[in-house]
């Protein structure tokens, strides 16, 4: 399914052009739907931002509880605001909940229970982790136990609800024992996941209700990653890439057939969504993966086949904070060693790797400019996006955090910075005055 075609370095201008046709269009403007926002690249379009704050942090706009243990990000649309997340303390139980916060003032709206929690040998590991996708009246998540809901978004009112191990014979590499963690993407009427394994990688469903419209199938497939699905357009095809426990897989969208691998060595941590721009797919993984450049190849009636830019940089490895792409550079935190690295996209050469002012793993959103880490200590910082240096302008502990880890990836949209660290959500105004 591989194949390797060796191409001279080619201008990334063409490759911009590519992949501004592939911004999500049909998503409202003000909106972040999903994991890693409308077109799953980490990087808002927000300006006008500030570029320092204060010593304690940006105006606090509001602060609520009740969004449960877990790990999940947020996906937001014009009224509300949606996670996902175990024994909230609005709760008297200590199940799993889809939760709700009105976006003006955080209050909470409603929560729907999803199911049991996911508990872990170490307490921290375990929890939710899945974030909503958010699309129009229907809102959607995967619990780590593979329960696939889908809920009204203003009541939390259950639609329907599948389970892709049941219902797809759905397969994770380590004995499932990590749970789910993928954001599903809709795409026009369809529901697309990554079940895993072999009989149904890949599934695309009506997203109104719930019925299978194809599965795509990948012949020894180790099962699904904690990744999440992202379109890309090559040739007049629309492909779904995807990193999977087996590596990164394209998937012809209309037809569920795969149209190319990429193997790699089993690993533990088969976690950050693919950053792709035109016809390039950059991906990276955990444990001494690595991460490596693909170009996407059109072919005849619609095939695609893939080249390698460049294979398997240890230094580019990336754990579960994911990776972003600012102009011509990728920048994300090294395995999960609070330690950021900037490289330049087409050919991998590190521009710089540095110690930070937080600690341990670190999740990372671009805006404007700058980067904004969130460390699993609770350090918030905003950084220049400068491939000549790390250069750290601002920090601040977030509220709520040190129970857990502060694996949450924070969300920037309409000049705010949205943050949760378990039960505790904040809001702050991040706008330039």
């Amino acid at each position: 399914m591989i194949k390797f075609l060796h191409r001279g370095r080619t201008q990334l201008s063409v490759f911009l052009l590519l992949g501004a046709a592939l911004s999500a269009a049909a998503v409202r403007a003000g909106e972040w739907p999903s994991f890693r926002g409308p077109d799953r690249s980490a990087v808002s379009k927000e300006t006008g931002l500030l570029k320092e704050w204060p010593a304690d942090g940006p105006p606090l706009v509001w602060e609520t509880k009740g969004a449960g243990r877990g790990y999940a990000s947020l996906a937001i649309d014009a009224t509300r605001i949606y996670t996902l997340g175990d024994a909230p303390s609005t709760a008297s139980d200590d199940e799993e909940y889809l939760i709700c916060f009105n976006r003006a003032d955080g209050k909470p709206l409603w929560k729907t229970k999803t199911g049991r929690p996911l508990k872990m040998p170490q307490e921290s590991w375990g929890s939710s982790r899945s974030t909503p996708t958010v699309d129009g009246e229907l809102v959607y998540v995967i619990s780590p136990h593979a329960d696939l809901i889908c809920c009204e978004s203003k009541t939390g009112k259950e639609r329907w609800r599948k389970n892709l191990r049941g219902d797809f014979d759905a397969k994770k590499p380590n004995k499932d024992k990590w749970g789910y963690s993928e954001s599903v993407l809709i795409d026009g009427d369809r529901l697309v996941c990554t079940p895993g394994g072999e009989q149904a990688t890949m599934v695309a469903l009506d997203k109104v209700t719930g019925g299978l419209k194809w599965k795509a199938v990948h012949e020894g497939n180790r099962g699904a990653g904690h990744s999440s699905i992202v379109i890309s357009e090559i040739g007049g095809t629309k492909v779904y890439v995807q990193l999977t426990g087996s590596g990164p897989i394209g998937v012809r969208a209309g037809d569920g057939q795969v149209l190319w691998s990429y193997p790699i060595e089993d690993a533990t941590a088969v976690i950050p969504t693919p950053v792709v721009r035109g016809d390039l797919v950059f991906f990276t993984a955990a444990y001494r993966c690595g991460g490596a450049l693909l170009r996407q190849v059109p072919g005849e009636n619609g095939a695609v086949a893939i080249e390698e830019v460049y294979p398997l940089n240890l230094e580019m490895q990336n754990k579960h904070g994911g990776v972003v792409l600012v102009g011509d550079y990728l920048y994300g935190d090294f395995d999960d060693k609070g330690t950021p690295w900037c490289a330049e996209l087409l050919s991998g050469e590190m521009k710089w790797k540095k110690r930070s002012g937080g600690k341990n793993s670190a999740s990372v959103v671009a805006a404007d400019g700058m980067l904004y880490f969130h460390f699993a200590d609770g350090t918030m910082v905003l950084a220049k996006a400068d491939p000549q240096a790390y250069v750290e302008v601002s920090k601040f502990k977030v509220p709520g955090s040190g129970e857990r880890p502060s694996w949450s990836h924070p969300v920037i949209l309409d000049g705010r910075l949205y943050i949760r660290e378990q039960d505790h959500l904040s809001c702050f105004d991040i706008r330039a005055k």
